[in-house]
C-alpha cells in the first residue's frame, strides 16, 4: 500500500463517548487516590523480569555446566527478554511507570539491552502504531514486508496461501531483526520523513546512539561468551539465535492476537484521508483483548492482553488495565460500540491463524 500524506479522524461525536469514557475513568483514579503510573506490583514485577532476564546470563558466563543446561538457560533469558519489553519498557517508553521522567527514561532505556532503540521504538509504536492503529500504509505493524500479508488491502501472492503455516516460523524472528537490520532501516526512513514522538531530535546524535549501543549489545551477547566461555564460537551464535527466537516468537504472537485476528478492522481513510470514526472509536474496531481473566497472561503480559484499555490510555501503566477494563467495557456497550475480547489465548491464536488463512487466499480482486 502507498503511504497517504496525511490522515484525519473524523470530529464527529455527537454522543461524546470518549469525553465520557475518560471522565469515568478518571474519576476512578481521583475517588481511589491511585496514580496513574506504576505502583510496587510493578516494581516488584521489574526485579523479577531483570533476573529472569540476567541471572541466567550471568550462570552461563560462571559456571561450567552442561552445554544442554546452557542452551536451555539462553530460553529462559528469552523469556525474560520478552518479559522486560512487555513490562518495563514498554512502559517506561509510554512515560506511564513512573510519575518521573528520569525514571521512565531509564526504564525505557532498557530496550537498548533487548536489542532496540528508544527513538525508533517511540516513532513507531507510539506515533505510527497507536495513532494509525491497522491502517494500512501507516501503521507499520502491518507491515511484514512481501512475506506475510496481514490486511486485505496488501497485494495478495500465490505463495500467502500457504503463509498460516510458515508465518509462526518468522515470527521468532522478530527481535533478531531488530538487532541486525530493522533499526538501521528505521531510522534511515525516521529521519527522511523527520518523524519524532516529542521534539524532532538531532540526527547525528541519534545515528551515534544507534551505532554505540549496537557495538554494546554485540560486546554483551556475542563477544564476551566467546571470550569467556571454553566454547565453539560458533555454538555461542546458536545460543544468540536461540535467546531471540524465543523472545521474538512470544513477542510477535502477543502482537498479533491484539489487532491481526477476525473481529478487528483493517481501515482505509476516504479520498479526502478522512477515517470515518474518531479515533477513540476507531481504537475499538481495531483492537482486541484476550485472556483477561488469566492471571498468568495479565501478569506476563505487562497488560498487553488487555489491549483496548492500553490503546485508549496508553498514559495508564498496564498494573491499572484490569481494574479500568469493567469501565470500558460498560461504556463501549452503553454506547453501542464494539468491545472485542477473546475468553482465552488459545481461542485468539486459533482466530489470528484462521484470519491470515482468509487473507492468504485469492482475493476477487489482486492489487497491483
Amino acid at each position: 500500500m502507498k503511504r497517504n500524506k496525511t490522515i484525519r479522524f473524523s470530529r464527529k461525536d455527537p454522543t461524546k463517548f470518549f469525553k465520557t469514557l475518560n471522565s469515568r475513568v478518571n474519576n476512578y483514579f481521583k475517588e481511589n487516590n491511585i496514580k496513574k503510573t506504576g505502583n510496587w506490583k510493578l516494581y516488584l514485577k521489574t526485579a523479577v523480569m531483570f533476573s529472569i532476564f540476567v541471572a541466567p546470563y550471568i550462570l552461563i558466563l560462571t559456571i561450567n555446566m552442561n552445554q544442554w543446561i546452557q542452551l536451555l538457560l539462553t530460553i529462559v533469558i528469552g523469556v525474560g527478554m520478552a518479559g522486560v519489553g512487555m513490562n518495563v519498557m514498554h512502559d517506561g517508553n509510554h512515560g506511564s511507570y513512573s510519575s518521573k521522567s528520569w525514571i521512565n527514561k531509564v526504564m525505557g532505556a532498557s530496550i537498548y539491552i533487548l536489542a532496540g532503540n528508544v527513538y525508533n521504538w517511540k516513532v513507531q509504536h507510539n506515533v505510527l502504531h497507536h495513532t494509525y492503529t491497522n491502517i494500512p500504509g501507516h501503521d507499520e505493524d502491518l507491515d511484514a514486508g512481501r512475506i506475510i500479508r496481514f490486511s486485505k488491502h496488501s497485494k495478495w501472492r500465490r505463495f500467502h496461501k500457504f503463509q498460516h503455516y510458515y508465518s509462526v516460523f518468522l515470527y521468532g524472528l522478530l527481535t533478531l531483526n531488530w538487532a541486525i537490520t530493522t533499526d538501521f532501516k528505521q531510522m534511515r526512513s525516521y529521519m527522511k520523513r523527520k518523524l519524532s514522538y516529542g521534539k524532532f531530535p538531532n540526527p547525528a546524535k541519534e545515528w551515534s546512539v544507534l551505532i554505540i549501543t549496537k557495538v554494546i549489545y554485540l560486546t554483551i551477547w556475542v563477544l564476551v561468551p566467546m571470550l569467556f566461555i571454553d566454547i565453539a564460537w560458533w555454538k555461542v551464535l546458536i545460543g544468540f539465535f536461540v535467546m531471540h527466537y524465543t523472545a521474538g516468537l512470544i513477542l510477535s504472537i502477543v502482537f498479533q492476537l491484539a489487532h491481526i485476528v477476525e473481529d478487528t478492522a483493517t481501515v482505509l481513510p476516504d479520498e479526502t484521508g478522512t477515517i470515518k470514526n474518531t479515533w477513540a472509536i476507531h481504537q475499538l474496531f481495531t483492537t482486541t483483548n484476550f485472556s483477561t481473566k488469566n492471571k498468568i497472561v495479565n501478569w506476563f503480559t505487562g497488560g498487553l492482553n488487555h489491549q483496548v484499555e492500553h490503546h485508549m490510555f496508553p498514559n495508564i501503566s498496564h498494573v491499572h488495565y484490569t481494574k479500568i477494563a469493567k469501565i470500558v467495557r460498560e461504556t463501549a456497550k452503553e454506547f453501542n460500540l464494539p468491545y472485542y475480547e477473546y475468553k482465552t489465548t488459545r481461542k485468539a491464536i486459533i482466530s489470528h491463524f484462521r484470519h491470515l488463512k482468509s487473507l492468504g487466499k485469492k482475493p476477487e480482486y489482486v492489487y497491483n
